[in-house]
This record gives structure tokens, sequence and C-alpha cells, in this order.
């Protein structure tokens, strides 16, 4: 890997790490309910007017992809919805371990959906990942915690959503696709927020939050995590993405004082180490 290959990794990594960062820290400044929506807004509007100053929107791809754009911003609506909502019960560490159930839940799609094969490795890697979420879900009198339920939930939409643009959105150019997804996300996190009664404005130190997590976590983060993928294999891509919940883990202690419990880090240990097999077996 070249040394701005390298670079964009990095800095992939750890605008990557901050998603549950931010969510926890929107928390205390804003109900979860609709702090998901002013981030996606933000982030929309900052695509929409790059892309309408470069050229690059074409209102004549939403309207012929018009169900592909209504079912994947649907999709990530929810699943950040969802996230924004388990940190009240779950840290941010654990939180982003679980989240990594993403690529397995991907295989499993791929499977049955995409009619893709899997190695035995796969196989192997996908049920000790599985394992793994047990072992962080489970607590004795407790049984299945909420915030892990939630993230799980979140993790196979994202997962769906992703199954979905692989087999539709190939051939979609890159502005446009990125636009129209965040518009329609933004359109459902609205409507999710006032079906709830949710809706409130924001003040002062939450919009400064709420900008640096659109920007960061969305704008940012998405266009470096496509430019890298770009750079390198699928395979080593997720390989090297099961380091951001590590840098999670220390953004969590070093801002909220918490880290998973043993068994907590023993399951995301499994999970991370179930990636690593699905992808090296791929």
């Amino acid at each position: 890997m070249s040394a701005t290959g390298l670079l964009l990794v990095i800095v992939l990594l750890v605008v990557d790490s901050l998603h549950f960062v931010f969510a926890r820290l929107l928390l205390g400044l804003i109900s979860p309910a609709v702090s998901s929506l002013y981030v996606m807004g933000i982030a929309t509007l900052e695509v929409g007017l790059w892309g309408l100053i470069r050229g690059r929107l074409h209102l004549g791809t939403l309207t012929r992809q018009v169900w592909f754009f209504l079912a994947v911003g649907f999709l990530i609506a929810a699943s950040t919805n969802i996230n924004y909502e388990a940190v009240a019960f779950i840290d941010p560490g654990t939180a982003s371990l679980l989240g990594k159930m993403s690529i397995p839940f991907g295989l499993g799609l791929g499977l049955v959906w995409l009619r893709d094969r899997l190695t035995r490795s796969q196989v192997i890697g996908t049920l000790i990942a599985v394992a793994g979420v047990f072992v962080v879900s489970f607590q004795p009198g407790d049984y299945l915690r909420v915030g892990s339920l939630l993230i799980i939930a979140s993790a196979f939409m994202y997962a769906l959503h992703a199954a979905i643009v692989k087999r539709h959105g190939g051939q979609i150019e890159f502005v446009d696709f990125f636009f129209f997804r965040l518009l329609c996300t933004t359109g459902f996190l609205f409507l999710f927020s006032l079906g709830r009664r949710a809706l409130v404005w924001p003040n002062g130190p939450a919009w400064l939050l709420l900008t640096l997590a659109g920007t960061l976590d969305v704008v940012i983060s998405r266009a470096l995590y496509y430019a890298a993928l770009r750079r390198s294999t699928l395979s080593m891509f997720n390989v090297v993405l099961t380091l951001s919940p590590v840098i999670t883990v220390v953004w969590s202690l070093l801002l909220f004082g918490t880290t998973p419990s043993l068994q907590q880090l023993l399951g995301g240990v499994a999970v991370l180490l179930g990636v690593l097999i699905v992808n090296f077996g791929s």
C-alpha cells in the first residue's frame, strides 16, 4: 500500500470510529429520536451544495431509480436511528464491536439473494462471530440486553442496504447516488421524528456538535470509505475496518470513562476474529 493509501486508511479508521461516540455525546444535548435527523440533514445539505456548485447532480437519476433510493433510504434511516437510540443502553465500544456483524450478515444475504458461494472458512468465521454476539448480549438474569439487540438489528439493516446497492446501484454516478441516498434517508428520519412527535429545535452547543457529526461521521467518513474501497480489495478493506471498534473503545474510555466488561470484550474479540476469518477465507 502506498503512503497516500496508508494515510487514507488511517484517517478513515479515526472518523469511522466516531459514529457511536457522536451518538453518545449528542445523547445529553438532544433526543436521539431527532439527533440522527439533524446529523443526516446537515450532511445532505453539504453534499447537495457541493454537487450543485460542481454541476454533478441530476434529478433524472432520482426519478428513474425512485424505488431503489426509497428502499436504501429507509434502511439507512432505520439503522441510524436505532444506533442513536441504542447508546442509551450500551457503551459506544461494545456497540461498535457488535456493529461489525454487518459483515457476516452481508455474507448471508449474498448467499441467499445474490447467489454467492461461501468457503468453509467463511462459514466457520460467521459461526464464531455469531457466538461472540451471544457472549456480548447474554447476561444472567437479564438474558439479552436491549442495546445489543438494537445494534444487531441495525447491523442487519445496514447489510441489507449494502446488498441492495450491490445488486442495483453499481451503475449510478457516485455524487448522484450519495446525495439522493442522503436525501431519502433524511426524509425518512423526518417522518420517524414527526410520527413520534419528537421534533425539537437544537440549542447552540447541540448545533455545533450536530454539524461536526454530519461533516465528519457522514460526509467525510463515507467519502473516505468509498475512496479507500477503490484502492484495495474488498477482503483487505474489511479486515482493516475491524480495527475501528478498537479505536472506539479508546474514545469511549477517554471521553466517557467507560469500557466494555470482560465478558463483552471476550465476545467482541470473537466477533472480530470471526470477521477476520470470513475475510481471509474469501
